[in-house]
């Protein structure tokens, strides 16, 4: 199969450079108008947390029964252009995205409640959308013909509107906004049209602006001196679009933006330079719009390496602070947050070095500009202190075609053509935190674009563009379970909890008319374990948690009090957030200083079995 650079969908990259300083924000509260801080049971934004880790702390469906997983419900969407968008639950109700519908359905049975019909008002160059925010009641969107809307989340009526920017010059909305502390957050996406990708920040009552932020600087603005090229004067320089969702620092206010690619794409020549802000994370005062740091990983890029996919903010097991970032150069990238500096680089896909430049004749590049990690980013395992990431193995033939490209705005600056080599494969990778070093890997038969989800009972759900719907044993890399879905699943995996039973939710079909097929129609698809197995795991659970808490009271209590709240010498819920369950057990067992040993090895079955009780007693605080 070959496809050609004409057809270039929704794309993402990344390579590594410099940074600059960094100022301080204030320290921010917990903002109770957003679920971010409800029970862990809900999804409520598009990677669940505002950092962007999508861990949930669900156990339900763990290592012991993800083979008994199966399908619920699923729910057919109109076909109303590409269908990428992650899911999000709040207050037991889903909400779902299309090119121009929002939805609201109960996540049990997929019963739409009500359904919201955006029309446009012109022509939309990419038909696709990829989620939707909430905030106090609201739901936000951006729209492909270049609009924001707010609706309420009770009804679907349509609350403001914004003007974002001009689709026939290829300013979009097609990520999902981001929604903090009264701000709504949105970028511009379309890089390959003449015109500056921009984030802007609107109050989420009333749709005011409250700052707006170019991602590429005009002439007399920092940096603008990284485009040394008169062409581009006037507008000082173009491309750096934003793809897709935002990641976000409560504690800091910072916002951390991923931006494309600079145009034209595959002739780095005509505009030297560095190419700020592109192919970069941008960082942003979320109250202000001030620029804090950046930090770019292609500088004068040119094989259309650009990012797209929000990085994941974590903090280690050491408590550093880190910035995990992927794109389509193939590679993840570990940051430290205080000083800017890279930490690890890690391949996930088939990656050439060094970087090549296009040339009139043609050259071979992997990943191609369809390559890497595309729209959906890297997702953060606290237990096993873990990343998690998809991507394509697909290398490409770049054409570069010097000065058949003029910067005006909504002309398609390619600057030259690519075509795809072969047939993309994807790849699922789990990676350690702190080294980069690759702890499982899995070659799918077809692309990973869709996003990857870790969860607290020990597995990863994901998928790949085949419509394979896979359950992963965290730790292994051992596949627990395979459903066939019938459609791409392009968009965001999630998983919650509803009335004490876990779900976990898929979009699947049609990723995109244009670049990587359409297999299936767009469905919503719902699993979960059968009634009667869930049944059973309670009446297990409970009959073994309340051995754990006899066993806990007679070995452990006496030093670290009956709530395990008590500091001596160790305060025993701090441990359990460390630890998963088989840690836990290893901990206990072989305790280490000043911790006195409980059980003195060899231990005998009944000894064992009440090691393993009291962890299940403990990990149920």
């Amino acid at each position: 199969m070959t496809i050609t650079g004409a057809h270039r969908a929704i794309l993402i990259s990344i390579t590594l450079f410099a940074t600059a300083g960094v100022g301080r924000a204030a320290e921010q509260t917990p903002d109770s108008n957003l679920p971010e801080h409800s029970a862990g049971g809900e999804w409520p934004s598009y990677n669940k947390t505002l950092d962007g880790q999508r861990w949930s702390p669900l156990t339900q469906i763990n290592t012991a029964n993800a083979g008994e997983l199966g399908e619920v419900c699923r729910y057919k969407v109109a076909d109303n252009g590409s269908f990428q968008a992650g899911p999000i639950v709040i207050d037991n109700v889903m909400y779902l995205t299309t090119a121009t519908d929002t939805l609201a359905m109960d996540p049990t049975n997929c019963r739409v409640l009500w359904r919201h019909r955006h029309r446009r008002d012109r022509a939309a160059p990419f038909p696709v959308n990829r989620g939707v925010a909430y905030y106090a009641g609201r739901l936000f969107r951006g729209t492909d013909d270049g609009q924001v809307i707010a609706l309420d989340a009770r009804s679907g009526a349509e609350l403001w509107a914004n003007t974002v920017g001009n689709p026939g010059e290829g300013e979009i909305v097609t990520g999902a906004p981001l929604a903090w502390n009264g701000i709504l957050i949105v970028g511009t996406a379309v890089s390959e049209f003449g015109v500056r990708g921009r984030v802007i920040a609107y109050d989420t009552m009333t749709g005011r602006e409250l700052w707006r932020f170019h991602t590429v600087p005009a002439p007399g603005e920092p940096n603008a001196d990284t485009w040394r090229n008169t062409i581009w004067n006037d507008t000082g320089g173009g491309g750096g679009g934003t793809w897709s969702h935002f990641a976000l620092d409560p504690s800091t206010a910072e916002v951390f933006i991923p931006v494309a690619n600079p145009i034209p794409d595959f002739v780095p020549a005509e505009r030297p330079g560095d190419n700020l802000y592109t192919n970069s994370v941008l960082v942003l005062d979320a109250l202000s719009g001030k620029l804090k740091w950046w930090y770019q990983l292609a500088p004068n890029d040119g094989l259309d390496h650009d990012l797209a996919a929000a990085p994941v903010l974590y903090r280690n097991g050491n408590n550093e602070q880190r910035m995990a970032a992927a794109g389509k150069d193939g590679y993840l990238h570990i940051v430290d947050r205080r000083t800017h500096e890279l930490v690890a680089k890690t391949a996930v896909t088939t990656v050439d070095e060094p970087v090549v430049t296009p040339t009139p004749e043609g050259v071979k590049a992997c990943p191609g500009p369809a390559g890497g990690v595309e729209w959906n980013g890297p997702a953060y395992d606290p237990k096993l202190n873990r990343l998690v990431v998809g991507s394509l193995d697909y290398c490409a033939i770049f054409i570069s075609e010097p000065g058949t490209s003029k910067p005006e705005a909504g002309g398609y600056l390619m600057g030259g053509r690519w075509s795809g080599i072969g047939d993309p494969r994807g790849w699922i990778y789990s990676i350690d935190a702190d080294s980069g070093k690759v702890k499982w890997r899995y070659h799918a038969e077809q692309a990973v674009v869709g996003a990857i989800t870790p969860t607290a009972g020990g597995v990863v759900f994901g998928g790949d563009n085949a419509g394979a719907f896979f359950v992963f044993d965290s730790a292994s890399g051992d596949i627990l379970k395979r459903i066939e879905t019938g459609g791409s699943l392009s968009g965001g995996v999630i998983t919650y909890e509803v009335r004490g039973k876990q779900y976990v939710a898929m979009t699947s079909g049609n990723i995109s008319r244009s670049l990587f097929g359409a297999t299936g129609r767009p469905h919503i698809v719902i699993m979960a374990l059968p009634d009667p197995v869930i049944a059973a795991q309670r009446s297990g659970q409970a009959s073994r948690i309340d051995a754990g808490r006899d066993a806990y009271l007679t070995s452990c209590a006496v030093c670290h009090g009956a709530d395990g709240n008590a500091w001596h010498p160790i305060e025993l819920r701090s441990v359990k957030s460390r630890l998963d369950r088989a840690q836990l057990v290893e901990f206990i067992k072989h305790p280490r200083a000043p911790m006195p040993r409980v059980f003195p090895a060899p231990l005998s079955r009944e000894e064992e079995q009440r090691v393993h009780d009291i962890a299940d007693f403990i990990l149920q605080w």
